[in-house]
């Protein structure tokens, strides 16, 4: 019962987010935002409801291991897994708006979550604003100065909805979000208990994982059509987001107290070396190209990271 939880709780996650999304684009059109902040701002946000959701209830019911295990693993199946497989499909070019501004924000999002947790265990509200107040200098930066670098995710839905659609888009989005986190959480304690490990583990692999599926899926339908949009840009935004706006958030509403250590001890110190992985393997051994044998090297490490959570 408690995996039919989580595997329902994922596919409304899933869904609900890709509502709110279609709501949140539509009511953005109709009130004539300009598409570059559309899709900074309304796509962001929208695509990283899930991981917000879940974090911020695991957070306020007590369940604080989730919400961190969540962002982390998410951040790491972003370029372990997701990049991984994405390149090893089909070779990408990556962008000089990387080392410039995306690699460079990722990391210090990265550290300072480091620095917030690691010497008290716990992230406290000032240290959110401090996180979510990084993301917002960081937009206006990006909107400011790096318009050409900001693509356009979703083409296919820059036409107008009735007000209706949008208002349905909009309610049964939400709904699914709720149902979908309820389930995705008790799921997972349940599972914690049932296989006696800690919700931590279950945090990093099957929540992350899960919350990490609409990333992979637009990576490999991207790779089918010979979309040359999708860029290491995407997911390394996808992994600012979740450090800055998920446990921003999360950390304004509700401190998060780390619970197992191992979060502190083992599972931040890989999200950083990935993080930092990232930067020599765009330059070696072929400069500013992303192919399949940088591709085995991540889906190994990613491999690797998820045995040694269990063995």
């Amino acid at each position: 019962m408690d995996l039919l939880f989580v595997v329902i709780g994922l596919v409304l996650l899933i869904l609900g987010g890709n509502w709110l999304l279609k709501s949140a684009v539509g009511f953005s059109l109709r009130l004539q935002i300009p598409k570059i902040v559309i899709g900074m701002t309304v796509v962001s946000f929208a695509t990283s409801a899930p991981e917000l959701i879940v974090s911020v209830k695991s957070a306020l019911n007590g369940h604080a291991d989730i919400a961190l295990g969540n962002v982390i693993g998410s951040n790491i199946a972003n370029l372990g897994l997701v990049l991984g497989i994405t390149i090893i499909l089909s070779t990408i070019s990556v962008e000089k708006s990387f080392y410039k501004t995306d690699w460079p924000v990722m990391m210090i999002a990265s550290i300072l979550l480091y620095a917030f947790i690691a010497f008290d265990g716990v992230l406290v509200r000032y240290e959110g604003v401090i996180l979510f107040s990084f993301l917002i200098v960081f937009l206006i930066y990006l909107l400011r100065f790096q318009k050409p670098a900001v693509v356009d995710e979703m083409p296919e839905d820059d036409e107008e909805l009735p007000l209706y659609k949008d208002v349905l888009f909009l309610l049964i989005g939400g709904v699914a979000l709720w149902g979908g986190s309820e389930l995705l959480i008790d799921g997972a304690i349940g599972m914690a208990e049932q296989f006696n490990v800690s919700e931590r583990v279950i945090g990093i692999t099957i929540v992350s994982v899960g919350t990490s599926i609409p990333e992979l899926a637009a990576s490999i339908i991207a790779v089918i059509k010979k979309e040359k949009a999708i860029s290491l840009g995407n997911l390394i935004g996808s992994n600012v987001f979740n450090i800055l706006a998920v446990l921003g958030i999360t950390s304004m509403i509700t401190p998060i107290k780390v619970v197992d250590q191992g979060l502190l001890t083992n599972d931040i110190f890989w999200l950083l070396a990935i993080s930092f992985l990232i930067l020599p393997l765009n330059f070696i051994p072929v400069s500013m190209k992303l192919t399949w044998k940088e591709g085995l090297l991540l889906v190994s490490l990613y491999g690797l990271f998820m045995f040694q959570m269990f063995f």
